[in-house]
Parts: structure tokens; sequence; C-alpha cells
């Protein structure tokens, strides 16, 4: 929307040229979303503490989250909205990723908000059942992924690259493309939400990774970064640094609520949409080994209540004291700020390996 006006603008004068620079428009979109968030927070809080939209603790859930009974959930909503004013305020509106990473982001926070909407309304701590939202998710990753395959206007827009190797790219069929996409989007959404357990542990990862995918969208956007990078030159895939930016900046506003001990939490409607989101980008910028790397935390998170399912399941036994793992560690006698910390160390130290791949080639 601004950047519309500042074209027009620098007709008259050449500072307003300035606005054409991705960077300048990331951290104007970051700090946007950071003001929107700190701004428009405390009076999210008391509206959904007036609605009673406190969040449900799950009884088997360790004892020390049940003094958090009532705190106000659904806080993720401010993200996806701060986010979205952001986005238009600063994004090229005329690029077709910035519409689908919005579009998947609208998605995908609507199925959250419906989970956490029968939470609050029905007291169901279980939410949405499993095969719905399943469903559902199923349903915007397909569509994500055929749109991603069909509107792509580059070979390398469609290949598969390893990382660390130059010359490793495998051309996909749409199947493949469209599996892959499905999985990272699908697979993050899910994946971010079962890390959402504890105060502000999602976010910080959520606000990392963002903030390094960021770094990737900007190198494969010109050509001349992606040839001296050796990475997929990605027609349009800049101008997502925006979004990424926006993400960053919602998330830390975010954070100033949702700390140790949290004021409100981010609920589905946040967790979903954020997940799907940086699975998107992943696929969009071909970085999607890169992701599991640099999401890691998210990744040992999901791994850990499929260990603990399937051994339940076949020996009748357990491998952690509870899944996911961040409450094993908890019901291990870590006090949970010295979780949440740890974790967000892990993240730091994973997004900077993931970032050193783009030199490593």
């Amino acid at each position: 929307m601004l950047l519309e006006l500042a074209r027009w603008l620098q007709q008259l004068e050449d500072l307003f040229r300035l606005f054409g620079y991705l960077t300048l428009r990331g951290i104007l979109a970051a700090l946007t979303a950071l003001f929107l968030s700190l701004w428009l927070g405390p009076a999210a809080i008391r509206r959904l503490a007036q609605l009673k939209g406190g969040q449900p603790i799950r009884k088997e859930g360790p004892q020390s989250h049940f003094s958090k009974a009532g705190t106000p959930t659904m806080g993720g909503g401010l993200i996806l909205v701060t986010v979205a004013l952001s986005v238009l305020l600063w994004g090229d509106l005329r690029n077709r990723y910035v519409w689908l990473v919005l579009a998947v982001m609208a998605a995908f926070g609507a199925i959250g908000w419906y989970d956490d909407w029968i939470k609050i309304v029905r007291r169901d701590p279980n939410g949405l059942k499993s095969r719905w939202k399943y469903l559902l998710q199923s349903i915007f990753g397909l569509a994500a992924g055929l749109f991603l395959y069909y509107s792509a206007d580059v070979p390398a827009a469609t290949t598969f690259y390893i990382p660390l190797f130059k010359a490793v790219a495998l051309p996909m069929v749409s199947i493949s493309f469209v599996a892959i996409a499905y999985f990272w989007i699908v697979g993050f959404s899910n994946a971010v939400n079962l890390t959402d357990g504890l105060d502000g542990l999602a976010i910080m990862p959520t606000v990392l990774v963002a903030c390094a995918l960021a770094v990737f969208a900007y190198a494969s956007g010109p050509v001349k970064f992606s040839e001296y990078l050796q990475i997929p030159y990605i027609p349009g895939a800049g101008e997502l640094i925006v979004i990424c930016a926006a993400i960053a900046g919602a998330g830390l506003g975010f954070l100033w609520f949702n700390t140790y001990p949290a004021m409100v939490f981010m609920g589905d409607i946040g967790a979903l949409a954020l997940g799907a989101v940086l699975g998107t980008v992943a696929v969009i910028v071909r970085q999607e080994l890169i992701l599991v790397v640099m999401g890691g935390v998210f990744v040992v998170e999901t791994l850990s209540v499929m260990i603990q399912v399937a051994s339940f399941k076949l020996t009748g036994k357990r491998v952690f004291r509870m899944a996911p793992i961040h409450h094993h560690f908890e019901l291990k006698g870590w006090p949970e700020p010295r979780v949440i910390v740890r974790f967000w160390i892990i993240s730091v130290i994973l997004v900077l390996v993931g970032l050193a791949t783009l030199k490593v080639r």
C-alpha cells in the first residue's frame, strides 16, 4: 500500500526511491508489527479476559500448570493481525508470494481459531477433533503446494536442493513437489503447535527462524546474490523478507506479554498459522532441509510425541516422563524458565548452523 504511494511520489522526489529497497521495508515492517503489538496488546488481553477466553488445562498435564487455568488464550490472533497490517503497508502487493503466504496464514489461523473456540466455549481442552483438524490442514496445504507448482516460472522453483552440495539438485514432478510442500506446511504447522506448551517457548524460536528465512529469501531474489552464494534463484522470493520481518517484529511484541509468567497464551490460532507460514516460506525459497535444521526444536518436540505414542502402543512403556519433550524436563525438576531459555539457546545455535550453509556449498 505505502509502496505504491512511494512509487508515485518518487516521480516528484527521488528520496522516496528508498522505499523500493527490501532491507528498508523489512526493517519498517518489523518495527510496525512490533509497535502495533505493544500498542494493541493490553486492550486485546483485556478483551479476551472479558470474554472469559481462558485456557483450559489438561488434567493429565504437569501439576505446575494448573495455576495457569484461566489465563487468556487466542493471543496469537494479535500476531496475525499485526503481521497482516504490516505486510499490507510495506509489502509489494503485486507479488503473488505475498498473497499466498497471507492466505496460508489466514487459513491455518482460521483452523486454530475454531479449535480455540471449542476449547473456550465448550470447555474442552482437546479442542477440534484431530481428524477434522488434519483434514482442513491437508486441504489448505495441498492447495498451497498445487499453486506453487503450477505458478512456478523457473525450473529452480520446483527443484529439490540438498544443503552443502552445490551440484545436487533433483527436479520434481507435480506429485513429488506437492507432497513435499504439503508435508512441510502441515508438518511445521503442527510442530509449532506442539512446542507451544510453555510461556514463550514457541514464539522465540519462531522469531529466530523467521529472521533466518528472511536472509534466505533476500539472497534468493536478486540474481547476483543467488549466483554468488550458489543457491536457487527464485524471482520475487525476495519480497518474503517483509513477511518474515513482520513475523519477527510481531513475535517480539507478543513475547512482551507471553514471557514467563504469561499474561496471554498464543493458542492454536497463532501456532498453527505461524508454523504453516514458516513451512510455506521454506518451500518457496527451496530451503526445506535447512528449515528442518533451523527449526530443530520444533522437529524434536514432534518426534518426542511420535516416539512416545509408538513406544506406548507397541510395548506399553513410555520413553519420556511426558511428551512433548519440554514436559519431560519439567517433570525432571527443571523450572519452567530454565527449560524455556535453554530451548531458546538451542534454537540460536541451530539457526546459526543453518545460516552457515549459505557459504558452505
